[in-house]
């Protein structure tokens, strides 16, 4: 599962960098149908809690964005949560990858949403 497509490995790369930057659980990038990207980092307080892909795909439909080409998770897990590939799946449709590494950027599970 290493033969990676150059631009899925990029979000892979940015999804593993938020999560060591923030020093949170997990980190996330989506790809958007135009080619930008989003990265975020999950998102806990006390009022609101949000997985880096539910805030990542949150990003992305607040610019603007209509789709999605793809999605990476970088996280302790062993396979994407349901919620995750659910937002996906809304703005991204079905079908749309998820991609799970671990922490150390190794990729787990490549998901269709």
């Amino acid at each position: 599962m290493t033969d990676l497509d150059p631009e899925d490995q990029k979000i892979l790369t940015l999804a593993r960098s938020a999560r060591a930057r923030n020093g949170v659980a997990e980190g996330a990038a989506v790809r958007d149908e135009t080619g930008r990207t989003y990265v975020a980092g999950t998102v806990e307080l006390a009022s609101l809690k949000l997985s880096a892909v539910q805030t990542a795909v949150a990003m992305a439909v607040a610019s603007g964005a209509r789709g999605l080409e793809a999605a990476a998770v970088v996280t302790a897990g062993e396979q994407p949560a349901e919620a995750d590939l659910a937002a996906v799946r809304d703005l991204g449709g079905a079908g749309t990858p998820l991609l799970l590494a671990g922490p150390d950027g190794a990729l787990r599970v490549r998901a269709e949403a």
